[in-house]
């Protein structure tokens, strides 16, 4: 049942960066929302793979991989802003 409600949410949550990417007349949003979502995934991975250099890492959650695949790379900068102040 969990791994069923978290597929919705992921299907809904693409659903709604295409609506953005058609409300903003991109001329592939589909591709546009899926790019988006990879760059956010990529950049979250690249924070925790030089955190062994960095000393800066982001739990692997349900949370910030929705942060980062909803808002990509400023996702991942607001997620390191909050993660420096709340320290």
């Amino acid at each position: 049942m969990q791994t069923l409600t978290a597929v919705v949410c992921a299907l809904g949550v693409l659903a709604l960066l295409v609506i953005i990417q058609l409300i903003v007349k991109a001329e592939h949003p589909v591709r546009r929302a899926i790019g988006g979502i990879l760059t956010g995934l990529c950049a979250l991975a690249v924070v925790n793979l030089t955190g062994s250099f960095t000393g800066v890492t982001l739990p692997i959650s349900p949370l910030t991989l929705g942060v980062s695949g909803t808002a990509g790379i400023s996702g991942v900068t607001m997620l390191l802003l909050l993660d420096l102040i709340l320290k």
